[in-house]
């Protein structure tokens, strides 16, 4: 028998969910036909893609909330539950379910800009809306940067969270926004010493997303922090290295330095020895590798793997290997088994003469070439 598969768009928005869903609006305006909503809902939910069904429920909460934006959005706040505990401090990302509010709001709101600030803050304290915010800093960015600048003081980490969040120059599966990158920087400044760690890996993610634009920026940004001495120190080297990783990846000089990882640093390495010179998509490719330190040794060591392309060009992608402090005379081996999956839905391996490269504080230092087949 087949095992069943867990099915995330199932867990998030099924009829239980939109039975929850229906029963706060109904309590909250006697208008408001719960089960009409809930049945043209189900009719159309459970063959649809989880962002669809988010889309269906927006839509069909358009058909059952009264057309002026104002009213639509009194039902919205009185249908909300109780807020989110206010005194944990990471992963209390809220129920999926309010999602489509955001929606709605970000559909209906935009000519109402006050009400549909209101809305969304009092939604994102139940579930974040760093979705819904960002058709609002399209259609008006100084407005909506003013209201993002007092959210960053709210007491609401929620809140918090979505300044940050809400501003990520390239928030996943988020619509593109019109600001520089510079323009949230000020609400970086502030919120990189949140108490809150929720709120502080935002930060870090959305310096990492800046990373992708101006790298400059993002080293420059954590070297001052690290001056200005506002955050814990051990707190904000792992902030430091969260935003970072883009960077790392790159072997960025800068961004390494920053982490302490010098590009010379002293050390003899042998060569690469590995188990085979020719690997069969869906097997292991085993390789090591001996580092001696002739001086004391901070070292972050990855390796690349330069993928084959369909039309022979090569794919580099970067895998992390091992963080080393070598005293003076400490011989490391260092090694890794890699398996090439033939069966990856994001990346589809091509037969040719692939190369593997190690890389130590960002910088080359040997390689070796084999056969996929």
């Amino acid at each position: 028998m087949a095992e069943d598969r867990f099915s995330l768009k199932d867990a998030l928005f099924n009829a239980e969910k939109v039975a929850y869903l229906a029963g706060l609006f109904g309590a909250a305006d006697a208008r408001f036909d719960a089960v009409e909503f809930e049945r043209d809902v189900m009719a159309e939910m459970l063959p649809l893609e989880l962002k669809a069904r988010m889309m269906l429920i927006a839509r069909v909460l358009a058909d059952y909330l009264p057309d002026d934006f104002g009213e639509a959005a009194g039902v919205i706040k009185c249908a909300l539950p109780p807020e989110l505990d206010p005194l944990n401090t990471d992963d209390d990302f809220g129920d999926f379910i309010f999602g489509p509010l955001g929606e709605f709001v970000a559909e209906h709101g935009l000519a109402d800009f006050d009400v549909a600030m209101s809305a969304l803050k009092a939604i994102t304290k139940r579930f974040s809306m760093e979705y819904a915010i960002r058709p609002f800093l399209n259609a008006e960015p100084a407005r909506t940067l003013a209201v993002l600048g007092e959210w960053a003081r709210d007491e609401n980490y929620h809140v918090r969270r979505l300044v940050s969040e809400g501003t990520r120059p390239k928030l996943p599966w988020g619509m593109k926004i019109v600001l520089d990158v510079r323009d949230a920087v000020p609400f970086l400044d502030q919120l990189h010493s949140d108490k809150t760690r929720y709120v502080r890996r935002s930060v870090a993610n959305h310096l990492n997303d800046i990373a992708k634009i101006d790298g400059e920026l993002v080293v420059a940004t954590l070297a001052r922090w690290q001056r200005e001495g506002h955050q814990d120190a051990k707190e904000l080297d792992w902030m430091t290295r969260h935003a970072l990783r883009t960077l790392v990846k790159k072997g960025d000089p800068a961004a390494m330095a920053l982490l302490g990882f010098v590009p010379d640093p002293p050390i003899e390495v042998g060569p690469i020895v590995f188990d085979a010179a020719r690997v069969k998509i869906g097997d292991v490719l085993a390789f090591e590798v001996e580092i001696k330190a002739t001086g004391n040794a901070k070292l972050l060591v990855d390796y690349v793997v330069e993928f084959v392309k369909a039309d022979g060009s090569r794919k580099p992608k970067v895998f992390k290997l091992k963080q080393l402090a070598l005293k003076k005379g400490a011989c490391e081996m260092v090694g890794k088994k890699h398996r090439f999956k033939g069966d990856a839905t994001t990346f589809r391996l091509c037969p040719g003469t692939t190369r593997i490269v190690l890389q130590i504080n960002g910088v080359e230092r040997g390689a070796v070439e084999f056969e996929l087949v």
